[in-house]
């Protein structure tokens, strides 16, 4: 794994604009190197976007981003043609999402079709605009921060376009000590100047290619199967986790697997990522919810009563 310690050196510059939150920086970290795309939920304030453009500058990703409202149309995003009167043809300008990383603000905020237009892109890796298909640039990420507070006039996204995205994160607030240090003379501009690029667009391919190598054995994807099975047959859960899920959850072991250090999953590998997967695709009965009961006590359950299979069978030998 030649560039795992590249990896490594991602984390840590990120880490210098955002204080405090090593296992979020780590669990995106993750879902980029998977292939996958982040929907971020949280209060304002708290650096969603900070964390966003860390990843950027630290990877030398041509980023985009868009302030989502209810006027933002989907050719912003997605671009739109012209007709150039002097050469007779149509020409294609691009939108915002044509670059390596986007990062949508308050996704919830614009109206259902600019919503889909860029869920269709993280979809396909593609817009088609009058009937001509453009390729998005590679590597190609979105992070989507959603704000679940002043919801009046949103338009929240349901629950087929929330299994498009790979995880589901909350920051939340920084503790004492990192709130401290954020205070210590430095704004976030400031604290952003101070990440340096430590690889770029064809490191982070590169890196990709490497997780997708990463080796599951057939007792790893059983385990994979099981969890997703049990959560379509939780009676606490009107829906359980999708197919997609299930590729979503595979893709997150690989990358926690390599972020480690080692070329094969291991079951701890997991159950590490099975919240972020999960969080966000489960959603619980009126009953469930009447009493009392959260997504993440039926996550919790989940892991505790789905065998694991045993480390020792986990390595690419199945020993």
């Amino acid at each position: 794994m030649q560039y795992n310690q590249k990896a490594a050196d991602v984390a840590a510059e990120v880490s210098k604009a955002v204080f405090g939150k090593p296992q979020t920086i780590r669990t995106i970290w993750m879902a980029m190197l998977a292939g996958g795309h982040v929907l971020i939920e949280d209060i304002p304030g708290v650096g969603k976007t900070t964390l966003a453009l860390a990843f950027a500058r630290a990877l030398e990703l041509n980023e985009s981003r868009v302030q989502f409202t209810p006027d933002v149309l989907p050719s912003d995003i997605v671009g739109f043609t012209v007709f150039q009167k002097e050469t007779g043809r149509l020409v294609y300008h691009p939108g915002s999402v044509m670059c390596n990383l986007f990062l949508g603000d308050e996704i919830n905020r614009t109206s259902s079709r600019t919503q889909s237009a860029l869920l269709e892109v993280m979809e396909e890796g593609t817009v088609t605009v009058d009937g001509v298909t453009h390729p998005v640039p590679a590597p190609f990420t979105v992070i989507a921060t959603e704000n679940p507070v002043g919801a009046a006039g949103t338009q929240m996204l349901p629950q087929s376009q929330l299994d498009r995205f790979t995880v589901c994160v909350v920051m939340g607030y920084p503790d004492t000590e990192a709130e401290m240090q954020m205070l210590a003379g430095r704004g976030q501009r400031t604290l952003l100047e101070q990440v340096r690029p430590v690889a770029n667009q064809a490191d982070l391919l590169a890196m990709q290619k490497e997780v997708a190598g990463v080796f599951i054995h057939e007792l790893m994807y059983r385990y994979i199967v099981d969890l997703a099975q049990a959560s379509r047959k939780e009676p606490r859960l009107a829906l359980g986790l999708s197919p997609r899920a299930s590729l979503a959850l595979a893709g997150m072991a690989r990358a926690a697997a390599y972020l480690a250090g080692r070329d094969f999953v291991a079951p701890q590998d997991v159950t590490a990522v099975f919240a972020d997967v999960a969080r966000h695709r489960l959603m619980l009965t009126d009953q469930a919810k009447a009493g009392g009961e959260t997504v993440d006590v039926v996550i919790d359950d989940l892991l505790r009563t789905v065998p694991r299979p045993r480390p020792e069978k986990a390595d690419r030998h199945g020993r």
